[in-house]
């Protein structure tokens, strides 16, 4: 067991208030949290402002509470995956079942792209993504459904600083390049890339209120994908399964 004399009381009750959240527990009053805690009010004062300065809460109300966006996008994104993963391996599987082709699902952290589940394909060339590989979202197919959602103006924040250039092409290697791709794979409802003689297609998934939180893909070698009309067919089993998925979401 830990030593508790070693313990931070201001970060403990800050980390236990995040974790006072729930489903159906979606907006907080400061009284609440302190009752909750067995302390004052006055006494989370603090805490909560630097809680909600740094995004990890926002605040609905005069003294009330909801969790902040920096909960997904500063380290908590796998974990709030989790139910995505639960609701969507089903559907990964039998993507790769009925296609004979790898099936990955990933969750965008940042400006890359971190896949947390795959369904390999039972053939003898096939594309292979370990669970926890991360790629910048700019460069495959699944990166770019997972952008999909963003106004330029969000992909312009995003990647302030960050350079696109350290890869090879078809890879977009400059933002306004990304910019106009995603816009041409957006209004075609579908995203595509290639490399190492292997192709692969991507479709996000979206919550209720439309926002993109998750995508799914099919990919496989050049010798299959790049057969006229396979893309297209497969794009369209993606989208169907992408449906199914946001239903269970509740979308």
């Amino acid at each position: 067991m830990a030593d508790r004399s070693y313990m931070v009381p201001a970060l403990e009750k800050g980390l236990r208030i995040l974790e006072m959240f729930s489903r159906s527990t979606r907006v907080l009053s400061q009284s609440e949290m302190a009752t909750r805690l067995g302390v004052s009010p006055n006494s989370l004062y603090r805490i909560l402002q630097t809680l909600a300065t740094m995004g990890y809460l926002e605040k609905t109300g005069v003294s009330s509470y909801s969790l902040g966006s920096q909960i997904v996008s500063r380290g908590f994104s796998y974990l709030a995956s989790r139910e995505i993963v639960e609701l969507a391996a089903p559907f990964v599987l039998s993507l790769r079942d009925n296609t004979s082709l790898s099936s990955h699902l990933a969750v965008r952290d940042g400006s890359q792209a971190l896949y947390v589940f795959r369904a390999l394909a039972l053939q003898r060339v096939s594309v292979n993504v370990p669970v926890g590989t991360r790629f910048p979202c700019h460069v495959t197919a699944m990166g770019r459904a997972l952008l999909s959602g963003m106004t330029p103006e969000q992909l312009r924040g995003l990647y302030r600083g960050e350079r696109l250039d350290g890869n090879p092409e078809p890879a977009p290697r400059t933002l306004p390049e990304l910019i106009l791709l995603l816009e041409r794979e957006n209004a075609r409802g579908w995203h595509m890339h290639y490399s190492d003689e292997s192709t692969a297609i991507a479709v996000p998934i979206r919550d209720l209120v439309g926002e993109v939180v998750a995508a799914i893909n099919l990919s496989g070698p050049d010798s299959i994908m790049q057969k006229e009309g396979v893309q297209e067919e497969l794009a369209a089993i993606l989208i169907e399964a992408s449906r199914e998925i946001m239903h269970q979401l509740g979308a």
